[in-house]
Formats: structure tokens, C-alpha cells, sequence
């Protein structure tokens, strides 16, 4: 059985790059500011999510059948890495795909 949200987090992360490789191609991926932002967002989602879905207080809880069960630092299912990861990417694309037709460098 594949997990719902590993198999929609995967699924997000294909669909958002392939929209950047293959039709918004605004570059974002070659941009270090880029990959400094993401490593900031992913700074900020491990002490939140960490907080959110510690196994030993969850405040936030995922069904057995929807994960894979892998979870990394601080009981973090790994799914959610590539939901933020996705999000995240999606945002900057547009906004810099709505920056660039209008003209603005």
C-alpha cells in the first residue's frame, strides 16, 4: 500500500520542478539566494514541526496508514520535508514568473 501523503508530497515535488524545468524556466533553481532561503524555511520547519509532531506530546498527529513511518529529526515524518519543500518552491517560482512579466529585473 503507498502512503496518501508520502505518495502526494513526492507527487508535489515532481510536479513543482518539472513546472520550473519545463515551462516557467525562470532560473530559481540556479540561484543561491534560493537555496539560502531554503535553508532558512528548513531551519524554521524543524524546530516547528519538530515542536508539532514529537511522538512524546504530538500536538499534530498523522494516521499509520498515510506516512511511511520514517521520521527524522525530532520524530519529523519525512513526508513533511517534501510538502514544505514543494510549497515553498511553488511560491518563489510564481512570484518570480509574475516579477519577470512584468518587466522587473
Amino acid at each position: 500500500m503507498v502512503e496518501e501523503y508520502l505518495f502526494a508530497a513526492a507527487t508535489a515535488v515532481v510536479v513543482v520542478v518539472a513546472l520550473e524545468l519545463f515551462v516557467l524556466r525562470t532560473g530559481l533553481f540556479k540561484r543561491r539566494a534560493y537555496w539560502m532561503t531554503m535553508v532558512i524555511v528548513l531551519g524554521f520547519q524543524v524546530l516547528v514541526d519538530g515542536w508539532l509532531t514529537r511522538l512524546d506530546a504530538p500536538i499534530v498527529r498523522y494516521a499509520d496508514w498515510a506516512i511511511s513511518g520514517v521520521r527524522v529529526p525530532w520524530d519529523i515524518p519525512v513526508e513533511d520535508f517534501l510538502y514544505g519543500f514543494a510549497m515553498v518552491t511553488a511560491v518563489l517560482l510564481l512570484w518570480e514568473r509574475e516579477r519577470l512579466a512584468r518587466g522587473q529585473a
